[in-house]
């Protein structure tokens, strides 16, 4: 099969299309075959550095919407030939960059008819982690104010949808050629990042989702009531973060996406019902990887980017 690999950390050169042998699955596995994979930040920072994984050569990505080629032993939940979405276990279960690739059964669920492969591709871990921060850690309820950063990237739009599903007021940071977009999305109140301070323009909020950390995480834990939560994607520096956090009674979570049967379920749930579609800012062929990352890196993209398999 074809896959994207490097043999090094470094710039998205790197990368490289190569041949390897098609996987097979083990017991409790689907063997899928690769229609799109999303790419994430993740993804570059790990071409880059390696982060979580060292080993060398790596073929990256988590997203995977595609066909089931064959199942496993024991497994009940697909047939082959059911198209399925999901994420690979993050981050050793890596590999989605490749014409197809193994994982747990119930990494995946079935992909919603109301979209195509694109659509699904773009969707797993950037939703999962809205999901799980939003739902499973801080438990937004009907009418709670939801503060989100970066409101119009991967994860950010994606958030933005979520919150709005569990009833939530949402007020969304980016960039004032943004704010429309955030609107179509159903954001109530849209913070120019680069003309005003957020922490001036809101107060009382129940729940801060932060992906960028470092002075923004900070800054945070002032703008949320008593009670309520920031849950970063980043680890944060600050010291005195606790002890600032128990003063003003709040509390801080950084998440790490896992894995999650149950969360994409409710993730198809979501699609199918129209309350959730990524947003895809472009799609490159699989051989096309590195180009991908280069423009991803640029921090200039709205929503997503996805590689198609074809």
């Amino acid at each position: 099969m074809r896959a994207i690999s490097q043999d090094e950390h470094g710039s998205p050169e790197v990368l490289r299309e190569v041949r390897l042998p098609r996987p097979a699955p083990g017991p409790s596995q689907i063997l899928v075959a690769v229609r799109a994979t999303g790419v994430n930040p993740t993804d570059w920072k790990h071409r880059a550095s390696g982060m979580f994984l060292n080993r060398l050569p790596l073929v990256l990505g988590w997203d995977v919407s595609g066909v089931v080629e064959a199942v496993g032993y024991g497994v009940t939940l697909f047939k082959p030939g059911d198209e399925v979405f999901g994420m690979l276990p993050y981050p050793y279960g890596v590999g989605a960059y490749a014409e197809y690739v193994t994982g747990p059964a119930r990494a995946f669920t079935h992909k919603p008819d109301a979209v195509d492969h694109v659509q699904a591709g773009a969707l797993p871990l950037a939703a999962l982690t809205a999901h799980q921060a939003i739902v499973d850690t801080a438990d937004v309820r009907p009418g709670q104010r939801v503060l989100i950063h970066a409101a119009a990237g991967g994860v950010g739009h994606l958030a933005v949808q979520i919150a709005k599903s569990r009833g939530a007021y949402v007020i969304g940071t980016a960039s004032a050629p943004k704010h429309d977009f955030l609107r179509s999305l159903g954001a109530d109140e849209v913070i120019d990042y680069r003309t005003t301070d957020f922490a001036d323009a809101v107060q009382d909020i129940d729940m801060v989702l932060d992906p960028l950390s470092g002075e923004t995480r900070a800054r945070s834990l002032d703008v949320l009531r008593p009670g309520g939560v920031l849950v970063s994607l980043l680890p944060g520096d600050a010291p005195d973060e606790a002890e600032r956090a128990a003063r003003l009674g709040v509390r801080v979570e950084t998440l790490l996406v896992e894995a999650d049967h149950a969360g994409m379920r409710a993730i198809a749930e979501l699609v199918e019902a129209g309350r959730l579609r990524a947003h895809v800012e472009a799609t490159f062929p699989l051989a096309e990887a590195a180009k991908a990352h280069a423009l991803g890196e640029t921090d200039r993209t709205t929503g997503k980017i996805v590689l198609v398999v074809e």
